[in-house]
Order: structure tokens, then sequence, then C-alpha cells
């Protein structure tokens, strides 16, 4: 657990970055730290490290103030993740990946031994192991950043804005790995991020900052959706935050009908397109087992009837959802939401993938 204590930062120029932030950061889960610029969230994260130093008040890991320990001890002994991976060009990536093992005066076997483990572990090839990060794209370079902050299994991660600089295909690729990894690692992370999408999509708890870096609310995902404590955060969130809540309805409760003949299905059992006027037009399918009924009502919006068609993890039809099938799980959930994640291994991240069967039929 990491514990913010009447934490201020105060610049010389009388600058307040931090007021007065008071939080308890649950260890083993992903807290995000969300809000506009210049609110002290990437402040924050690095005076847990103390890349910067609070002027007033304690921070403490592990029940220890940090500013106890010795700064290069303190950083060998926490992951820190930053938004354009911060690689050495000169070295190769399996060496990049092994630098705090290193540091820490393991031998070069070992070390490197430990990389190639999370190379894997990280979703990226081995063969690229021996390359330079140059000859790597953004993606695989940022996985190689969450490879290097894991080298040493440290408890903490720090992760400041690690997917910002990628693609949006990227980006949700890579929150969909760093949740896999979370279900196994059970990692105490500290994420921050502009993106208040990003934030409700990963973390267990959210703090929400206010401009002038004071504690504007700080709950579970769907509390922070259903019950904004203020104005400025309601306006924050958006408002489409009631789409927003449908991430956390899951879509196992949609009644399912029998496919209809106008759906194409090859001899597989995927479906292949929807029969209109003599012609297969795109559709939009949800895996009622993994996602969220925000991804059944995305699938349903696709499809040319508003009906949405279900498959299993392996694409294979199950049946469809119509509207009236939607509607009722809609209604049956409109009293509210309780506030309650599922464990990271079991999230449906699918809510923000493309659809399978989005585009035209081959």
């Amino acid at each position: 657990m990491i514990i913010f204590d009447g934490v201020t930062k105060r610049y010389q120029d009388g600058t307040v970055a931090v007021d007065d932030l008071s939080m308890e950061v649950p260890g083993g889960a992903i807290t995000v730290l969300v809000g506009p610029s210049g609110c002290g969230k990437t402040t924050s994260l690095r005076m847990i490290n103390r890349m910067v130093d609070a002027t007033s008040g304690r921070i403490l890991l592990g029940g220890r103030d940090v500013r106890e320990i010795d700064p290069a001890t303190l950083r060998r002994g926490i992951g820190y993740v930053i938004q354009h991976a911060g690689l050495f060009p000169h070295r190769r990536i399996v060496d990049n990946v092994a630098t705090v093992p290193y540091l820490l005066g393991w031998n070069r076997k070992k070390a490197r031994a430990r990389a190639m483990e999370l190379i894997e572990l990280v979703g990226l090839d081995p063969k690229l192991a021996t390359r330079y990060p140059f000859q790597l794209s953004g993606g695989q370079q940022q996985r190689v950043g969450v490879a290097r902050a894991l080298a040493a299994d440290p408890p903490v991660l720090l992760m400041d804005e690690p997917f910002s600089a990628v693609d949006p295909v990227v980006r949700t690729g890579l929150q969909d790995e760093l949740l896999r990894l979370q279900s196994e690692l059970r990692k105490t992370i500290v994420f921050v991020t502009h993106d208040i999408d990003e934030a409700i999509k990963l973390g267990d708890t959210v703090a929400v900052l206010h401009t002038g870096g004071r504690l504007a609310q700080m709950a579970g995902p769907a509390t922070l959706l259903s019950e904004p404590v203020d104005g400025f955060v309601r306006e924050f969130l958006g408002r489409d935050r009631g789409i927003r809540r449908l991430s956390f309805i899951s879509a196992k409760d949609v009644r399912l009908d029998p496919a209809p003949a106008d759906l194409a299905v090859g001899g597989d059992d995927r479906p292949i397109g929807l029969r209109v006027d003599g012609r297969l037009v795109p559709y939009g399918t949800f895996d009622p087992e993994s996602d969220s009924m925000r991804a059944a009502l995305d699938a349903a919006l696709l499809s040319p009837d508003g009906t949405a068609v279900a498959v299993d993890g392996d694409g294979r039809v199950l049946g469809v959802a119509t509207r009236e099938a939607l509607d009722a799980v809609l209604r049956k959930y409109a009293g509210g939401l309780p506030d309650q994640r599922a464990p990271a291994d079991q999230r449906a991240p699918a809510d923000q993938r493309a659809p399978a069967g989005e585009g035209s039929p081959a």
C-alpha cells in the first residue's frame, strides 16, 4: 500500500502543483490518476520514487516514509514506465530489459535469462531480443519498457502516460496486455493518464485530480460514473458517462435467439454477412461470455436491423440478440450498478475493440 498523507508540492516561484493530497493506494491493484493538464498527476507519481520531493506531508511505501530511503535504492525497487519507453538506443533489447538487474549486481547470464523471460511475458517475439530500439515499432518499444520495469520483480510499478504516444489500435492492445499481466503478477500499479476511457478500463480505483493539485474524487469506476461528487468531476467524465457505465454490465444475461435465415454463415460456423436485398452487408458481433453490454450495443448499432450477432471465443455463431433482448438487460440495471469490478483476468476489455465482424464481407 502507498499512502499520501497531506502531501503538498510547492515550487520556488510559488506554484502549487499538488495541494494537501491524502489518499491510499491499495496494494496489488491498479490505481489510475486522471485529470486535466496541470492537475499534478505526474508530480504525484514522481514523488513516490522521489524524482520530485514533496514540500510537506508524507508518502508511505509499505509503511515507511520514502524520504527515509536513499533515492537510488528506492528507484531500483520501483518499476517505472514513461510515455516514450526511454530505451537506451545503443543497447540491444535484451540488455535494455536487463538494465536494473545489472545495476543490482546480477551476473550477465542471470540478467539476460530474466530479460528473455520478460520479453516473452509481455508478448514480444524472442527474436527481437538482439535488435536495437530503432528497429522496433512504437508499440513494441512500449512493451520493452514494461518488461524493463518488471525485470527485478518490483512490488510497485509507476506508469506515466505510457500508451499515449501510440495509435489507438496499438494502445488498445497494450491496455489489454497490461490487464493480462496484472492478472498474473498482481503488482501495485499507479497509472497516470488524461484519458478517462483509459482510466475506467484499467483502474480498480480511479482518483480524479482537480486543477491545482487537489483530489476531487477517488472511487471505483462504476461509482465514479454513477455518483460524481460535484460539477467538476461530472464535466470531466463527459456527457456520455452513462454509455461508459455499460462497460460494467456483462452481456451474459442477454437472451439469444436462433440465427435468422438472412445471416450468412460459412462452413466453419463463422458469420459472413447479413443478406439485404440480395447482397451481403456488414454486421456487428459480441461474445456474451467475455464482452460487456457496451460491446453488445455497439454490435447492434453496426447491424442494419439492430440485431447483434453473438459468437463464441472462436468466432462461431451462437445466435442473435434482438433489440428487445438488449432492452431487457438495460432495464434490469436501470436502478444502478454495484461498485464492483471483476478481477483483472475476468474483465471485458473487448468493449473497446472493433467487433470481429466489422467491415464489408469478402
